[in-house]
C-alpha cells in the first residue's frame, strides 16, 4: 500500500517537470537585455 502511493506521487512528480520542461520549451523566457559599458583607461592621473 505505501509503495503504490509512492510511486503515484513519484509519477506526478515526474509529469509535473516533464510539463513544465515542455513549457519552457515552447514559451522561453525573454532575455533581459542591458546596453554594454565599456571602460577607457585614463592615463591623466598615471605617473610615468
Amino acid at each position: 500500500m505505501r509503495a503504490r502511493i509512492l510511486l503515484i506521487v513519484l509519477a506526478v512528480v515526474i509529469l509535473g517537470a516533464v510539463g513544465g520542461l515542455a513549457y519552457l520549451g515552447l514559451n522561453p523566457p525573454n532575455p533581459v537585455s542591458k546596453p554594454v559599458e565599456k571602460t577607457l583607461p585614463n592615463d591623466k592621473f598615471q605617473v610615468h
